[in-house]
């Protein structure tokens, strides 16, 4: 399988038109239609249905898409990488949760544009399921997860900071006027919590040995989203303070007592070779923490 007809198959299916891909990749029709053929037959699955004006992808296509464009953004980055003159240059990827200690990252990458303008810095907004996963595959070159947080596998820095954990709230709400919300206060409330792993573990260690009496009514991986589900009187997010501007909004954020927070870490796998501009990074984090 050649990264060519991988590039040939993103562009058909960017463009979900054959002659457009051939032209956008400056190669004739018949010859894209050849290679995608032939990458069906060896991989031994239908790709697209074709139809009279455009092609779709099959459920295996769409599959098959996404791990295409990861082995491509992964094989770009690689030879950008392993292509740097003598001033380190090329490019790092980051996968970080949604927190305000994500500012420590964000220091770092400014003071790094300064000292290494040849550095790109790639930021992706997820969960730490999906940083362990991408971490495993090379995608990533370091994630920022939230505590507690398994770190077995994984190099790691603590950053400086903490936040607060919450429920983000209509502002009609009747507990929307607190100045603080008690566990007890979550009993019998609809709520919408983090899809990501160990959430419901760290609340029954909030409640210790009593069940918690809340009905968790959907999940979320990005806070933006689960706003708009509060907005639409979903339910009351449990979330950590600062990710979402309620300033003139129609939303408040009611902090929890007594006072429940989670740190950060900057984690990457162990044993690992970094890049130049991944080692590069790391040093200028550690000088700025220090």
């Amino acid at each position: 399988m050649e990264l060519r007809v991988l590039r040939y198959f993103q562009a058909v299916v960017r463009e979900q038109n054959i002659s457009r891909a051939a032209d956008e990749l400056h190669v004739s029709q018949p010859a894209v239609s050849r290679q995608l053929k032939s990458l069906e037959d060896e991989l031994g699955i239908t790709l697209f249905e074709r139809g009279s004006r455009s092609i779709e992808l099959t459920s295996s296509g769409e599959y098959f898409a996404n791990q295409v464009d990861q082995i491509l953004s992964l094989t770009d980055k690689t030879l950008k990488n392993i292509h740097e003159n003598q001033d380190v240059a090329g490019s790092i990827v980051i996968g970080s949760a949604e927190t305000r200690i994500f500012l420590n990252i964000a220091q770092t990458v400014s003071h790094l544009r300064k000292n290494y303008p040849n550095i790109q810095t790639n930021i992706i907004s997820t969960n730490a399921d999906d940083v362990r996963n991408h971490l495993k595959t090379g995608f990533f070159d370091f994630g920022v997860v939230m505590e507690p947080a398994n770190k077995t596998d994984y190099d790691f820095i603590n950053l400086p900071g903490e936040s607060r954990w919450g429920l983000l709230v209509p502002n009609s709400s009747p507990i929307a006027k607190k100045d603080h919300l008690t566990l007890d206060d979550l009993e019998g409330k609809d709520l919408i919590v983090s899809r990501q792993k160990g959430m419901m573990e760290l609340l029954e260690n909030w409640y210790g040995e009593s069940t918690p009496k809340f009905n968790v009514v959907a999940t979320y991986t990005l806070l933006y989203n689960a706003s708009l589900l509060v907005s639409a009187g979903v339910g009351y997010a449990l979330a950590l303070d600062g990710i979402v501007n309620t300033n003139q909004s129609d939303l408040t954020f009611v902090p929890l007592t007594p006072r429940k927070t989670s740190g950060a870490s900057l984690v990457w796998r162990k044993g690992i070779r970094l890049s130049a501009a991944a080692d590069t990074f790391l040093k200028q984090l550690r000088s700025d923490l220090n």
